[in-house]
């Protein structure tokens, strides 16, 4: 289905709404593509294609809300699907708060190309992808005598999406992915160390396609002979790629749905200095390239660029149009862009050389954060530094502690940006973390 076609049929099923009691609706219709392949022991042990459609209807019907969804896209499917959906939703429990955006909030049109997809997604020819895998699972397999297994994968999708709603917004997107990952296990006395690596892009022909089976290797490789240390108060450095584990906790406690419920540690915040004065992150939408770059939300509300934390100071919440009314707050939006720290001037390298004794975590096993409290306690894996050096790698231990707390101590950002996300993560050193061991 072309895209003039998705836009069609949404307006059609739009106006069937509109004509069947709904007085307001929003419609959208996303078709995707996706291929995997897992390679073990240079033989394919998993391969996996699949191709979806679907439509998507949200229907406000006497100050009642429901939301739908069907695979089945012919007109009188749909339009029996519709009809069902509406009186099933005269059924339910009126909420004042749920409308759609105020039209004036709207993406209009226009704006940056931001290159989130790869035109030529569908001339990645099969074997290409199994080569890939095969590739990659060849540069570990049998590089070391201590190796237990290895596998690899291949990965892409590819996804595209129109919506439109019944008070004038049109906007349409369109994304796409690919990845190799490998995984190594080898033997170390008691333990079976394991690691993995990742390479990720949105074009085809920006993909990193060597690596990820010697790094995984590599990496494995240097946690044999892991154990507990004894417990203690240290810095810790979290390796970029694994600082979303500790990141999400403060994220999750900036959405308006988790405000409303009492279920954040930032309720009542804004404009108050709430972490270190190190942390000056924005959301940009308008990054060309970037993971998380878009022109307008899941609602339609125009994305902009906004800061949200700003010497430590929180300046924005995310709050769609549903929150925002129960809060009456304005709204910004549903979710995150592309998430950017301000960075020092060191890489990882760089930051270990600088902790006389501490951790560097390069993995967490486990582990949760209260919401409301902002306490947490996660199990790692990593290396003991002692004066600037890496000299024995760890595992069993736990750090506890309090959200707020932690990201009060930062000690100092990296400039290592990992950018395979649409979270930007560098590598942090956090100052008094408590670490639970022996």
């Amino acid at each position: 289905m072309t895209k003039e076609e998705k836009y069609t049929l949404a307006k059609w099923a739009m106006n069937h709404a509109l004509e069947n009691g709904a007085q307001q609706v929003s419609v959208s219709i996303a078709n995707s593509k996706s291929s995997s392949v897992e390679v073990r022991e240079q033989k394919i042990d998993k391969l996996e294609q699949a191709i979806q459609s679907n439509l998507s209807i949200r229907l406000f019907v006497d100050g009642k809300y429901s939301a739908h969804s069907t695979s089945r896209l012919k007109k009188e499917d749909i339009a029996h699907f519709i009809e069902e959906a509406i009186e099933g939703t005269r059924f339910l429990a009126e909420d004042e708060f749920r409308t759609l955006p105020d039209p004036e909030l709207y993406y209009k049109g226009g704006g940056p190309e931001l290159n989130s997809l790869d035109t030529n997604f569908d001339a990645v020819e099969p074997q290409q992808k199994i080569d890939l895998a095969m590739n990659a699972e060849q540069e570990a397999l049998g590089k070391d005598e201590r190796i237990i297994s290895v596998s690899s994968s291949y990965y892409d999708s590819m996804n595209e999406r129109v919506m439109v709603t019944s008070n004038g917004f049109e906007g349409d997107t369109a994304n796409s992915v690919f990845g190799i990952f490998t995984e190594v296990s080898v033997k170390g006395g008691e333990a079976r160390p394991e690691a993995g690596w990742s390479e990720s892009s949105i074009t085809y022909s920006d993909l990193q396609k060597t690596g990820t089976g010697k790094i995984a290797l590599e990496k494995a490789l240097k946690k044999i002979g892991q154990q507990k240390i004894g417990s203690g108060t240290m810095p810790m450095i979290v390796e970029n790629r694994q600082v979303g584990r500790i990141f999400g906790p403060l994220i999750n406690a900036l959405n308006a749905s988790q405000i409303q419920q009492k279920n954040s540690f930032l309720i009542d915040k804004l404009g108050e200095q709430v972490v270190s004065e190190k942390l000056t992150l924005t959301d940009d939408p308008f990054i060309v390239g970037g993971r998380g770059s878009r022109l307008f939300d899941g609602e339609g509300l125009a994305t902009k660029k906004r800061v949200v934390f700003d010497k430590g100071i929180l300046k924005n919440y995310y709050i769609d149009t549903y929150y925002g009314k129960k809060m009456e707050m304005a709204p910004t939006s549903g979710g995150t862009t592309n998430l950017i720290f301000e960075t020092g001037d060191k890489d990882l390298e760089a930051l270990i050389a600088s902790v006389k004794k501490g951790i560097l975590v390069t993995g967490f096993n486990g582990g949760n954060c209260n919401g409301s409290t902002g306490d947490f306690s996660y199990g790692i894996d990593g290396f003991l530094i002692e004066n600037g050096k890496i000299v024995q790698p760890v595992s069993e231990m736990n750090i506890t502690g309090n959200m707020l707390t932690l990201w009060s101590n930062i000690g100092e950002i990296g400039k290592d940006v990992n950018e395979t996300s649409s979270w930007r993560t560098p590598s942090i050193l956090f100052d008094n973390v408590d670490f639970s061991g022996l």
